[in-house]
């Protein structure tokens, strides 16, 4: 289906950058620069100065940036790392894959950890915690950084979501001992298939996750550190990345006008619950990965805008602790449970022109009218 308004409008996006992204992947081509090359090394540093870190490790997905990161901390078996259920399934994937238990706990009405779960979630076992920073809002990390000095547990931030979010002035990504991003096309800095990042100010770390990336390698001696992965980011994906960045501020900014234009129309629309708008509380900058709301007759809404050629997102329809193969039925997630039944993400993507986002706007008031 041709959609009059997509989720994200990938053709235009390439067109306004189509010669610049050409161009880059021409080099990379012509000088043979595949794997682990300038071109990587420019874009890590790029990340690191924006985030405000000294290191940066790109790698081939968000995925691995919360793997990695997790082994590089020395997270393994008959460990327990605390998470929400209101994510992606790789921030559960990733514990259990390193052989630790995911502890899982409530989120509030904003989408993030409900904080005030955390601690009383903490037993003996417990090493880490992973704050989601979803929907492009950061978690409270002054408060959640409290708990784990006092219980002496590590953070890894889950910033895929999140590039160029603020809590208190601090970007996302910088406050625990890591964080993580992802380059997935649909992002707000997205590459022509799958990225990521681990960002850290620890010199050991970003050394365990740049040998764990290739095969275990020291890079630049003979050395073997560990054994590893093949994880790296490809030097075509980081010359892409490169061309968009210094797009992203705007890109960021157009996010934030097209959510105040949301909030100002949708407002008025009692059937429906929003997200903050910009500036409504100046501990937060939000930069809007997502436009999620949450309606009334929300699957009957979603049809509604499909008939009217508008495509949505509904993440996720099934909780990760209702999904039977994942054996987490015993935690008790409420807000999980009914952000589940409820939420409804509106296209949100830069190259939203206005006639675009009004007939959106027309459409959701329309259904409720």
């Amino acid at each position: 289906m041709a959609y009059k308004v997509p989720f994200v409008n990938y053709r235009r996006h390439y067109l306004s950058m189509e010669k610049e992204i050409d161009a880059a992947i021409k080099a990379v081509m012509l000088n043979g620069d595949f794997i682990l090359r300038q071109h990587v090394r420019e874009f890590e540093s790029q990340v690191a100065n924006f985030v405000g870190v000294k290191h940066a490790i790109g790698l081939n997905s968000g995925t691995d940036a919360l793997y990695l990161s997790l082994l590089a901390a020395g997270i393994g078996p008959g460990q327990e790392v605390i998470t929400v259920a209101h994510t992606f399934l790789a921030t559960v994937g990733a514990i259990v894959n390193c052989g630790a238990k995911p502890v899982l706990v409530d989120v509030r009405q904003d989408y993030n950890m409900d904080i005030e779960q955390v601690e009383k979630a903490i037993t003996l076992k417990t090493r880490a915690v992973i704050p989601v920073h979803l929907n492009g809002r950061m978690c409270q990390m002054d408060k959640l950084m409290k708990i784990v000095k006092k219980h002496e547990l590590i953070v890894i931030e889950d910033a895929a979501q999140a590039l160029g979010a603020m809590f208190k002035g601090k970007k996302a990504g910088s406050i625990g001992l890591t964080g993580c991003f992802s380059f997935y096309p649909a992002k707000v800095l997205g590459t022509a298939g799958d990225g990521g990042m681990v960002v850290t100010d620890n010199g050991k770390v970003a050394d365990k996750v740049r040998a764990l990336r290739d095969n275990g390698r020291v890079m630049g001696q003979d050395q073997v550190m560990c054994y590893g992965f093949n994880s790296r980011l490809d030097n075509l994906h980081a010359a892409m990345l490169s061309v968009k960045f210094k797009y992203l501020p705007a890109w960021l900014e157009k996010r934030r006008e097209i959510a105040i234009k949301y909030h100002d129309y949708l407002s008025k629309i009692s059937q429906i619950q929003l997200p903050p708008p910009p500036q409504s509380n100046g501990d937060y900058h939000d930069i809007f990965q997502n436009y999620v709301i949450r309606a009334e007759k929300r699957d009957k809404l979603a049809s509604h805008l499909r008939e009217n050629s508008i495509e949505t997102l509904i993440s996720w329809p099934i909780p990760l602790n209702h999904q039977k193969a994942l054996e987490l039925s015993n935690y008790v997630l409420p807000e999980t449970e009914a952000i589940s039944r409820e939420v409804l993400s509106l296209p949100m993507y830069p190259e939203m022109d206005d006639e675009q986002v009004q007939y959106v706007i027309k459409k959701v008031s329309d259904f409720y009218s």
